[in-house]
């Protein structure tokens, strides 16, 4: 992934996290998970959302939007990063995510959100 590359070429990540794109489209629910089971047998992510004035694939939600950066994670140069490394500097990229959402919600308007990492 981003973070072996990083490592073997001795390269900075950088954090960034967008706020508001999530409210940009209205997600169609589903309340009998036909797209989930559809999405499954697919092994495809099948998501219908619905823009301004409820067009489908229309103009997007009229909404803030925000892009905020976090302290760049300096990476060693390792020409084979161990699986250790990787995982640790893995660990450090997702806190600094975290630390960044937490930094600059409440700006945005989002001070009662958390950030969950999957």
């Amino acid at each position: 992934g981003i973070v072996k590359f990083a490592l073997e070429s001795g390269a900075s990540l950088v954090p960034v996290y967008g706020f508001g794109h999530s409210e940009l489209w209205t997600k169609l629910l589903d309340p009998f998970r036909l797209f989930e089971r559809i999405s499954t047998s697919l092994d495809i992510s099948l998501v219908p959302f619905f823009g301004l004035g409820g067009w489908p694939l229309g103009p997007t939600n009229r909404v803030p939007l925000a892009m905020v950066f976090g302290q760049p994670l300096e990476c060693p140069q390792k020409l084979v990063p161990s699986q250790g490394e990787i995982d640790c500097y893995h660990t450090h990229l997702l806190d600094s995510f975290k630390e960044t959402f937490d930094k600059h919600k409440a700006a945005y308007g989002w001070s009662q959100k958390t950030l969950m990492i999957v």
